[in-house]
């Protein structure tokens, strides 16, 4: 298959911050998962219908499928079902505003989410914007051996033999990520830390991780949730930045270091043509602050 332009090379990407290796701290998670909640707003917006539409080269399921697929048995695991079964564990997610602020807010996270996991190119087959979902965790893997272990992080230690590299819808990377995802979701930071592979087995558990990843803060960086929600107060430093309530705050957090500012880049506009494109299907505007190229990058 005719690899996509824009994704970045494993070697270039181990240099910049990725899309759930954000702020390395070890604070407390607040986030934690609420198996016992039985309502999402998601299914207001998107079925299963609209779902088959909008992903129809989703993993495993594509008529294009990659080499890496080879000796893996076909199946939906990027399904609607996995998806509303992990939103409800996160009311937040979707919970906050009025209607047009939650179908910005979820258009937000339909475009991050098939920017990160991408199988597209620009003159892929019903257009490169029908190619999220494609990969399930970060292309080259398991044969690259890098680890995304960083050892600095006392409470969230690296197992060894375990490699912390992207997996899911917003690629969770790094043994801090998954320890803190792990604590949320299980109540027990070593499952995950022990065996991050179970991302890649349990499909509910995988759309918990980039929901989790999206409704979480990240001192000093705001959650993607209040970012898109109205939720956030920018300080006089993010006002002096550039930075502002919408989605291109929202590229800020995720990827900032290497797409806003003084470094944007021509990659960028790919994650801003989903975003387009869902808002489009969902029937509301970008709203303000929708690109970073004029923001500098949090700590800045």
């Amino acid at each position: 298959m005719k690899k996509a332009p824009y994704i970045i090379s494993f070697f270039l990407a181990l240099f910049f911050l990725q899309a759930c290796a954000a702020v390395e701290d070890e604070t407390d998670d607040v986030i934690v998962a609420n198996k016992k909640n039985n309502q999402t707003n998601l299914t207001k917006f998107l079925d299963a219908k609209k779902w088959d539409s909008l992903f129809p080269n989703r993993y495993h399921i594509s008529k294009y499928p990659d080499s890496s697929f080879k000796g893996v048995a076909k199946n939906n695991f990027y399904s609607f079902d996995a998806f509303v079964a992990a939103a409800k564990m996160f009311p937040i997610f979707l919970g906050d505003g009025n209607d047009s602020i939650q179908r910005r807010e979820l258009a937000a996270f339909l475009a991050n989410m098939s920017h990160e996991t991408s199988g597209g190119w620009d003159n892929a087959p019903g257009g490169v914007y029908q190619w999220g979902l494609y990969f399930v965790q970060e292309k080259g893997f398991p044969n690259v051996q890098f680890q995304y272990a960083d050892t600095s992080k006392k409470k969230w230690l690296p197992v060894a033999g375990q490699s912390y590299h992207g997996r899911g819808p917003m690629q969770l990377s790094w043994n801090y990520n998954y320890g803190q995802f792990s604590e949320a979701y299980f109540g027990n930071k070593q499952i995950l830390l022990d065996n991050p592979d179970l991302l890649l087995k349990d499909s509910v558990l995988c759309f918990a991780s980039a929901i989790w990843f999206w409704v979480r803060d990240q001192y000093p960086k705001p959650s993607c949730h209040d970012l898109m929600a109205g939720q956030w107060e920018p300080t006089a430093k993010d006002i002096a930045g550039g930075r502002g309530l919408g989605f291109g705050t929202v590229v800020n957090v995720i990827n900032g270091g290497l797409e806003c500012g003084e470094n944007h880049s021509e990659r960028t506009k790919y994650r801003y043509g989903f975003y387009q494109y869902f808002c489009d299907f969902l029937h509301i505007d970008k709203g303000p602050n929708a690109e970073c190229s004029t923001q500098k990058p949090f700590g800045q």
